[in-house]
């Protein structure tokens, strides 16, 4: 019988790490073992894994804050699955989660596999808005799971499985605190290993709740990207360099609107269609307008820590900070 463990680093989260909890207890397949790793929280959820212990085969550890990467680590050592599943404390899972892994590593052989992210009926229409630009294809090419996608496809670790014997050959995730995960699904293809995308291992994230901590997330991401670009020169892709276009593009189209506006009128164009789109997926105008907010912020946010850190590490020859 394969054996699952599900590994979930928190940090400051205890309400989102209930929920999480309560979705676990309600799986179809209660075959698992949970391993909740604190990263350091000021706000710890032990109270809450005390709430869960008589119901999930779970186990509790507290660590130095060190990052979500080492965290999962640290979890993984302290686990007895075949596959440890990582995600995110702010997801919830649909009750044939754990089924709909076991049923597709039955079928192939897989040694790392991901899955898609979507908003659940609860979310808060900031927090749907914010999940349509990041799953997308307008937004993002479908690269965080659609089966419409351009590229590649990265496991994330908001929803990855792994092989333990894969991890183990892989030493785990990085000792990085951004993009440790496209890090570690970089060095899983290197490593020749057998990769799917699952869309029915799906999950509800929340992601952020406002449009303030969405763009401190999406700015590190950009500061990631050209992380991962000087490390692996030869994976770099042009649509890595797609949000900076986005906000040059969007610049010399203000710069020069008093003599020429057909720039701007590409820009309105594409954020009408978001709104389209969005106000269809979600059955809500209010949503598709927040999401073409939310598209602002995550293009430049991402831009801004793009630019701001190919310019410390490839022009100023910085280190990683």
């Amino acid at each position: 019988m394969l054996q699952i463990s599900i590994i979930i680093p928190v940090y400051n989260r205890p309400d989102e790490i209930d929920e999480l909890l309560e979705t676990l207890i309600k799986q179809s397949d209660k075959k698992f073992e949970v391993v909740v790793v604190e990263d350091g929280s000021d706000l710890d959820c032990k109270h809450i894994i005390d709430k869960y212990s008589d119901q999930l085969d779970i186990s509790y550890f507290v660590i130095p804050n060190s990052g979500a990467g080492q965290a999962r680590n640290f979890g993984v050592q302290h686990s007895k699955g075949e596959f440890v599943v990582i995600v995110d404390s702010d997801c919830l899972l649909p009750v044939d989660y754990i089924r709909s892994i076991k049923e597709a590593l039955a079928k192939d052989d897989i040694d790392v596999f991901g899955g898609p992210d979507k908003a659940a009926d609860s979310f808060t229409p900031v927090q749907k808005a914010i999940n349509y630009t990041m799953t997308s294809f307008l937004t993002t090419g479908g690269i965080r799971g659609n089966k419409k996608k351009i590229g590649k496809y990265y496991p994330r670790s908001f929803n990855m499985g792994i092989r333990r014997t894969v991890f183990n050959a892989l030493n785990g995730f990085a000792p990085i605190r951004l993009a440790e995960d496209t890090d570690f699904s970089i060095r899983v293809y290197k490593g020749g290993f057998r990769v799917a995308l699952l869309p029915s291992v799906y999950v509800y994230h929340k992601r952020r709740s406002t449009f303030k901590t969405f763009y401190k997330q999406v700015r590190n991401f950009g500061i990631g990207r050209i992380n991962l670009i000087k490390a692996y020169p030869e994976c770099t892709k042009i649509e890595y360099f797609f949000p900076a276009a986005f906000l040059l593009f969007l610049i010399a189209s203000i710069l020069v609107a008093p003599w020429c506006y057909w720039g701007l009128i590409i820009f309105l164009i594409y954020f009408l269609l978001i709104f389209i789109d969005s106000s269809i997926k979600n059955k809500s105008i209010k949503v598709g307008g927040l999401a073409v907010v939310a598209a602002f912020i995550q293009h430049t946010g991402y831009a801004i820590g793009f630019i701001s850190n190919f310019w410390k590490r490839f022009i100023l020859k910085r280190p990683i900070a």
